[in-house]
């Protein structure tokens, strides 16, 4: 499992969908360890293209054009995140950054 990989999760807790696509936000450290669980941003078919958000479609290996929601993170069992849809390039992975920033109201090297 990689950070920027996206996970097809049936059941999601307090989702009313019987499955969603989540992307991994952990940094790598946390997923290679002995830790049970990951955070990850779940991916909706809409969007408002706002700076929470990253665009994300066929070429990380969705059916359609969606949205990663930066503003919406979960922490899931690794476990669950056995279905792997595909991943985020490198210019998708600082888009992702970029936004998680942007959520958590970061403002890495200012004071």
């Amino acid at each position: 499992m990689k950070r920027g990989g996206l996970y097809l999760v049936a059941n999601p807790s307090s989702d009313p969908r019987r499955q969603r696509v989540f992307a991994v936000v952990s940094h790598q450290g946390l997923i290679d360890s002995k830790y049970s669980t990951v955070v990850c941003a779940p991916v909706f078919s809409r969007g408002a293209n706002l700076e929470t958000q990253v665009a994300v479609g066929l070429e990380e290996g969705l059916k359609h054009d969606s949205w990663i929601m930066c503003d919406n993170l979960a922490s899931l069992d690794k476990n669950l995140l056995t279905n792997y849809v595909g991943s985020l390039s490198p210019v998708k992975l600082r888009e992702l950054n970029r936004s998680l920033a942007f959520a958590l109201d970061l403002r890495i090297g200012t004071q």
